[in-house]
């Protein structure tokens, strides 16, 4: 029950674990004296022949020699302590101890239990020795007691050499055990091992040690005692008859006595030494040969069973890791060969034979999905002539494994009905086995089976169908990387091809300035002629008026960044001006390298005609604000801003109710109310992505009540939301539902996307999170969930309450989630608030019993609220099942 509560002391938040830890250890202290002094009154019991006076008075004057030497141990307990304790004072605050106060705990728990021996043998056993034979001598002084000399000394002897061992052997063992889950707590405070600088203040206690410890204390020196006991008390037996025996005559028996007494002590030291170094040799072989896995030696290291015991097991199973180990490796070879081919046709000859060699196989193939035709075709099979060969998708054993996803091992093909012989008569092969796995892309989906024929040497295996599966997995990587690199060739001339036919005027110019290339666009935009364009110096043909366009393609050649003009003018070089969107940019070779710069010269009508782009997506303040601002604010850069994600509910039933005609009619007006706060608020429409609406609030530029405007749009649209769903009752149509999630952090911000097409957006963890807590509003059934960086972040009072701490999809670091109620004007809101904080509050108490009659009570107030409702199932769960000790609260959400 001790290991029991000291592991639930170990739970982060548990109290003080220092002060519970010291308790236990004194605790283990008096176990182990109690232990010893069974032994030491059982052993004067049965030989020092004690009167009842005499042992009266043993138990009244060992009273305060036990205080005594109590005393002394339980402040050298609490000195050894203190550095474990200190640590664990930062972690039970759920805080990171420094790195030396860590790392001195660990050291210290490490140290503990040889510390605690040390004492023991050191401090502890003389010090009983001298309180048991004060008592003795102070009761023939004060009680009268008449304890002999030899009594004297036997029970001193008894005490140092029977009970000190004893106690240091029991407290040795029971501590190393207890103190195990303090090391880990500890280990992960200080972030992992200790380090090499700080290893050095570890005490080693080697096997070799401990043996000889047995040995000399549980062996060597109790048989001393039990030797020289026995003479004294067969001298004291023979005069006690009246029998007198001179030395000669007890010559024989003392030699007797004396050579039993040493060959045994011998033997238990040489037995101790010889079982130390066989142990620490075998072990001494293991760590050779991790140290050669270590060094990535594989092949150097090597493990003989050459014993029956528990090495042999182990030696076993580091063979058996050792063989996988080379098999990855091997795995790693081939695919690392296999990187560096991107032609489609070449690739998948190389997979195919270095999959038939990798399984021992006769013959490989490849299946590969025609999804257009829905059917798999073989792009190459090794050795056979037939370079095509096409089933339906759901024919024959492929056909099964890539409609059901599932692997086959089949012994005997022509025994299986979905087998197909036409193939072996056409190329006059006979498969005898056959090994189908799918491949799948990173996405999952299905993209082809590959199949290896024949193993040599008997069946395909289990391990065969585990390593073509991670096989099937690079060769799938393979295969997406060359068809992108068909792709991109594609790609590229594709883009060329654009290019001369794009609206948008591209010249292209080298490092030195001169201009290389013009497309007809430009041309038209500048009035000039490609001869007088290509090959003539930037600065001659942007002169004069339009000197400008000269500076700023030299600020991108300088800077490598990228320049944007709206609205400017250029004066042709036939008369008259042009007014163009400008941007330069530098061009970047494959080494990151600048090359030269661009222009893309966009020919606009007016002003008018950006500022009307722009307030589509963000109101009109915010737009002059963005255009005064010029080009810089729309370049990449790490911003804080207040990410809002909304989402209509079940929008696919009602699509399909509606159709296709109605359902626009319906996000038309729906969507113009939700804008129409967005903007109020100063809030800028990212994107629509299908029914739901993304917003950003502080981009691109910030401001102190950024998080403030995003909250009060999620309520205003809550608002707006009731308003619009009345007047859809009127006429008979649905009312909408929908879902809000904000996060509020860092993100990069800026124009993304192709040199053609670019998007003002944000990326970053905080729009994913956002996204997650709009996902999250249906499983906790709240309308608006707010992150809590957004509740820091709030500078306004606001009607908040906190539903859960959880870990998303894709996070690892819990996010306390708050939801917002500003938009209800339910009288019982304040009530229910009250019970429902102090139900989460004896939740994460693990007051399961108070929990549950919070919520009930919160429920009484308000019967629909879904997180009163979700927390009372939990902890009745709880109540029935109590979570782990470690439990921290954390609810992780397993979907998106």
């Amino acid at each position: 029950m001790a290991s029991v509560e000291l592991t639930r002391d170990a739970a982060p938040a548990a109290g003080d674990s220092g002060r519970a830890l010291f308790w236990r250890m004194v605790v283990v202290y008096h176990l182990a004296s109690l232990a010893a002094v069974v032994v030491t009154l059982l052993l004067v019991f049965l030989g020092l022949e004690f009167t009842g006076w005499q042992w009266a008075c043993m138990f009244i004057m060992l009273a305060p020699g036990i205080a005594f030497y109590t005393s002394l141990d339980v402040v050298v307990i609490r000195r050894h302590l203190k550095p474990i304790g200190d640590a664990l004072a930062y972690v039970d605050r759920g805080e990171t101890p420094p790195g030396l106060i860590a790392i001195d705990g660990v050291v210290r728990a490490l140290n503990l239990p040889f510390m605690s021996a040390l004492r023991v043998t050191l401090l502890h056993g003389p010090a009983a020795t001298f309180a048991a034979s004060m008592a003795l001598v102070l009761s023939n002084l004060v009680l009268d007691g008449n304890f002999a000399l030899w009594q004297i000394v036997t029970f001193a002897a008894t005490v140092l050499f029977f009970a000190s061992p004893t106690h240091a052997i029991f407290e040795y063992f029971v501590v190393s055990r207890d103190v195990e889950p303090i090391i880990g707590r500890l280990t992960r405070a200080a972030g992992g091992a200790i380090p090499a600088a700080e290893q050095h203040r570890l005490i080693a206690v080697r096997l070799k040690t401990k043996l000889l410890y047995l040995a000399i204390f549980v062996t060597s020196l109790p048989l001393l005692f039990f030797a020289a006991s026995f003479l004294f008390k067969l001298d004291r037996l023979l005069i006690s008859r009246g029998v007198t025996v001179d030395a000669a005559g007890m010559m024989p028996l003392y030699v007797w006595i004396g050579g039993v007494m040493l060959l045994c002590m011998a033997g238990s030291v040489i037995m101790a030494v010889l079982t130390a170094n066989e142990v620490s040799r075998s072990a001494a072989r293991m760590i050779d040969a991790m140290r050669e896995v270590e060094g990535g030696r594989l092949d150097e290291a090597q493990l003989d069973v050459i014993s029956t015991d528990e090495y042999a097991d182990l030696y076993r199973g580091f063979s058996l890791m050792l063989a996988s180990l080379r098999e990855e490796q091997r795995i790693l070879e081939i695919s690392h060969d296999l990187v560096g081919e991107l032609k489609l046709d070449l690739l998948i000859a190389r997979i195919m034979k270095a999959t038939a060699e990798l399984l021992g196989a006769e013959r490989s193939t490849l299946f590969v999905h025609d999804a257009k035709n829905d059917e798999l075709f073989s792009v190459y099979a090794a050795g056979v002539e037939m370079r095509e060969i096409r089933i339906p998708s759901t024919q024959g054993i492929a056909g099964s494994v890539f409609a059901s996803g599932a692997s086959e091992n089949i012994d005997d093909p022509y025994a299986d009905p979905r087998f197909s012989p036409e193939v072996d008569r056409q190329t006059g092969f006979r498969t005898e086995s056959i090994l189908c796995v799918p491949i799948s892309n990173k996405a999952g989906v299905r993209i082809g089976v590959a199949q290896v024929l024949n193993k040599r040497g008997g069946a395909f295996t289990s391990r065969d169908e585990a390593r073509l599966r991670a096989f099937s997995a690079q060769i799938a990587v393979c295969l997406e990387n060359a068809q992108l690199f068909d792709d991109v060739l594609s790609m590229k001339n594709y883009n060329e091809s654009i290019l001369k036919s794009t609206s948008n005027g591209i010249v292209t110019l080298d490092a030195d300035g001169r201009i290389v290339t013009a497309n007809d666009a430009a041309l038209a935009v500048l009035a000039a002629q490609r001869d007088g364009l290509v090959g003539a110096p930037a600065n001659d043909v942007f002169a004069g008026v339009n000197r400008w366009v000269a500076e700023r393609l030299e600020k991108t050649q300088a800077t490598g960044e990228t320049s944007l003009a709206v609205d400017a003018q250029i004066e042709r070089t036939a008369g008259g001006t042009a007014s163009v969107n400008l941007t330069a940019m530098p061009l970047i070779d494959a080494a990151e390298q600048r090359i030269g710069s661009m222009l893309v010269l966009e020919d606009i009508t007016s002003e008018k005609r950006v500022r009307s782009t722009m307030a589509r997506y963000m109101s009109k303040e915010v737009a002059d604000q963005l255009l005064a601002g010029g080009e810089s604010e729309l370049g990449g850069k790490d911003q804080k801003v207040s990410v809002m994600f909304s989402d209509v509910r079940s929008f696919t039933t009602i699509s399909e109710a509606l159709g296709a005609r109605d359902t626009v009619t319906m996000l038309n007006e729906y969507f113009t109310e939700m804008v129409d706060v967005i903007f109020q608020h100063g809030g800028i429409l990212d994107k629509y992505i299908g029914d739901a609406i993304m917003a950003l609030f502080g981009a691109p530029f910030n401001g102190p009540q950024d998080a403030d405007n995003a909250l009060a749009v999620a309520n205003q649209m809550m608002v707006k939301l009731a308003e619009l769903n009345e007047r859809r009752a009127v006429v008979g149509r649905a009312a909408i539902d929908i879902g809000i999630g904000i996060s509020t952090g860092e993100v990069i911000v800026g124009n993304i996307g192709s040199a053609k097409r670019m998007e003002y957006t944000v990326i970053g963890d905080n729009v994913n999170l956002a996204s997650r807590l709009e996902g999250a509003t249906k499983q906790y059934g709240v309308k608006i969930l707010l992150s809590e960086s957004t509740v820091r972040e709030l500078t306004q009072p606001a009607l908040l309450r906190e539903i859960d701490v959880i870990r998303v999809k894709g996070k690892d670091r819990p996010v306390a989630v708050y939801e917002s109620l500003g938009f209800r004007d339910e009288a019982a809101i304040g009530d229910l608030l009250g019970e429902y904080g102090a139900g989460l509050a004896a939740y994460r108490a693990r007051d399961w019993k108070a929990a549950a009659k919070r919520f009930e009570a919160a429920l009484k107030l308000m019967p629909g609220d879904r997180p009163s409702a979700m927390y009372l199932d939990r902890a009745r769960a709880y109540a029935a099942a109590p979570p782990a000790p470690d439990w921290d609260g954390v609810w992780t959400l397993t979907s998106k």
